[in-house]
């Protein structure tokens, strides 16, 4: 039983109104069709008995509906969740939990929900690049970074669902020579991490290449995190792989990757979340915004899938939003900015 988009279709029944639309937005973010929603009465004087692969049920006072349960029983085959718990305030850390507790019920009954980028997709992107683009210009009050130099400032770009074709699309709009390294952190089959890094490795000036043990970030680096285990960096800001899986359902954990790089970064971590699905980001990006971080979004209509952007956008913590190659332009803007005033500074004390 799915929706027309292919999606698994879920019902619904809920006696509090906030608490039904809760749960359908969080049942839309995680790729789920809602064939229905409403009240235990609207459902047992429905028409035609709605086809569902999962019926959530969330009730005030299960006594209040004494014969839900048996009605239930005889007019589907599917499973049936009761007690669900109830949604804190929206926005808040414990919303974001509460979705992650729910997702991992959902996935408990119909498998995993994430749905990730083909490889004919990526390859397609590798198809439709332009040949002969002239590529931005270095503004000229920036001098170009040396080249193996290491980054003091380090960008990490998280994304899920439509994020290759959104990353790629950012990095084709940067002007070479920044002094910024960027970690990648993508939902991917690990088995097309290496098509991936071919395709997104095509660009002149930012090249993507694998996490390597004892590798420093350098300025122009494009550093994939793997989907196998979590890697970490240690004091002198080398990166180590770990023996344990990333932690949550899927690798890399882009909360992980985040709180991983702002351990050593602190203040010069910054992120910039672009398409994809779930909540991925939620839970560290409020963290590194009191860091001193920045954290930027891609804006949904470019988006993918713009589920991730969004719900790190409903945190309050963003300071800014755009399309692949405004957040490009951006970061140009932001980073010229930087260096004129330490260059300010360093006259001042002269």
């Amino acid at each position: 039983m799915t929706g027309q988009n292919g999606w698994a279709q879920v019902g619904i029944v809920s006696d509090i109104v906030l608490q039904r639309h809760r749960l359908q937005a969080a049942a839309a973010k995680f790729g789920l069709d809602v064939c229905f929603s409403g009240d235990p009465e609207r459902l047992q004087g429905y028409p035609e008995f709605p086809e569902a692969r999962l019926w959530l049920v969330s009730l005030e006072d299960e006594a209040d509906h004494p014969t839900l349960f048996d009605y239930l029983l005889e007019h589907t085959e599917a499973p049936v969740l009761f007690g669900l718990d109830q949604a804190p305030v929206s926005g808040s850390a414990d919303y974001f939990r509460w979705e992650r507790r729910l997702l991992g019920k959902l996935e408990q009954q119909l498998g995993e929900l994430a749905q990730l980028d083909s490889i004919a997709s990526i390859q397609e992107l590798e198809v439709q690049a332009p040949e002969g683009q002239a590529s931005p210009e270095l503004p000229q009050w920036l001098t170009p970074a040396a080249p193996g130099s290491v980054a003091e400032d380090v960008w990490v770009l998280c994304a899920s669902l439509g994020g290759p074709a959104a990353v790629k699309m950012f990095l084709d709009s940067l002007p070479p020579g920044l002094p910024v390294g960027f970690i990648y952190a993508q939902h991917i089959d690990g088995h097309f991490a290496e098509v991936l890094t071919r395709v997104l490795g095509r660009h002149a000036h930012y090249k993507l290449q694998y996490a390597e043990e004892n590798y420093r970030v350098k300025n122009g680096d494009v550093v994939l995190m793997p989907v196998e285990h979590e890697w970490k960096f240690d004091s002198t800001g080398v990166l180590t792989e770990q023996d344990t899986p990333w932690p949550g359902p899927y690798g890399p954990s882009i909360d992980q990757v985040l709180l991983n790089t702002a351990d050593h970064y602190g203040a010069h971590c910054h992120v910039i979340l672009f398409s994809g699905m779930g909540n991925d980001g939620v839970i560290a990006a409020p963290l590194l915004k009191a860091y001193g971080s920045r954290v930027w979004v891609q804006e949904s209509a470019s988006c993918g899938n713009s589920s991730m952007p969004d719900s790190v956008a409903a945190t309050g913590c963003v300071s800014f939003c755009g399309t692949p190659e405004q957040l490009a332009g951006e970061l140009v803007s932001t980073i010229e900015k930087s260096c004129l005033l330490k260059g300010r500074q360093k006259r001042g004390t002269a």
